[in-house]
């Protein structure tokens, strides 16, 4: 068998475990919305990977008995303003420890580096205590900050790994045009680092998208919970009624992979490409 053969073989090989992994992962995701599309009583009953009868009336009564327009709405609230405040303040965080020079930058850095390895349910009670001396528990506004404030950590690493690979020579450029600081950070240093801005955003969408314990925790009044929330209420009250129940699940499911589809090349370059600026 010749090098050219015995290669092709090799990749054949390859791609085809690759291809049975994603098979694997993607097929419960096909059967959950497959069976949001039948009836309760055909779920165990109908064994075609295309159910015979189709109903789509499932999503309007899991919205509408589920009360999920509310839930849909907060969590949306929730994802968009701590991504954002997320992106901001990491990247703030992350350039100024960078590119700037001060006293005790490197403890300071340090600080965020030491925080990753506390368990984040450690975190919970410092975080409730603070929230109600504040008087911020149960409002949208203190679930929001907490949030922020468990995503910084990886944030702020991982795009000062990107800034500390940006050429000087651009950031010098940017300065003899007049630029100051906050103008070099906007437009020279976060541009660059779009693929760690992309991996952040989905890493903490996917974190504040399915958060549960936190909302429990500081949230009390049903009218703020996320999708979450509502998604347990809902299992515990149509348990049974399986096809109901699937439906609920792609619906909060949807988002979510809509957002990883359309970042998707940047997400991949960002894992790929490490501390590579592009």
């Amino acid at each position: 068998m010749n090098e050219p053969t015995k290669r092709n073989l090799k990749y054949l090989g390859l791609h085809a475990f690759l291809l049975s992994v994603a098979l694997t992962c993607l097929f419960p995701l096909f059967w959950m919305f497959r069976c949001s599309l039948m009836d309760n009583q055909t779920v165990f009953t109908d064994k075609g990977l295309i159910p015979s009868v189709i109903n789509f009336g499932n999503y309007a009564d899991a919205w509408t008995k589920g009360g999920f327009g509310v839930y849909f709405f907060n969590s949306i609230l929730y994802t968009v303003s701590v991504v954002v405040g997320i992106v901001l303040v990491s990247s703030l965080a992350a350039f100024a420890f960078s590119r700037l020079k001060f006293w005790g930058r490197d403890a300071f850095y340090y600080m965020f580096v030491i925080a990753m390895m506390i368990p984040l349910p450690g975190s919970f009670v410092p975080l409730f205590v603070l929230m109600n001396k504040l008087g911020m528990a149960n409002t949208r506004i203190g679930y929001i900050l907490c949030m922020i404030n468990v995503g910084l950590s990886l944030s702020i690493i991982l795009l000062k790994t990107f800034f500390d690979k940006m050429p000087s020579d651009l950031e010098d450029a940017a300065r003899i045009d007049g630029c100051s600081k906050w103008q070099i950070w906007w437009n020279v240093a976060l541009p660059l680092a779009r693929p760690a801005v992309a991996v952040i955003v989905i890493f903490n969408s996917l974190n504040v998208w399915n958060e549960y314990i936190l909302a429990q925790l500081l949230l009390s009044d049903d009218k703020l919970m996320p999708l979450q929330r509502g998604l347990m209420a809902f299992a515990g009250k149509h348990s049974v009624d399986y096809s109901l129940l699937m439906a609920a699940l792609t619906i909060s499911a949807v988002p979510i992979i809509l957002l990883y589809l359309a970042m998707q090349k940047h997400i991949i370059k960002g894992l790929s490409s490490g501390a590579v600026v592009g």
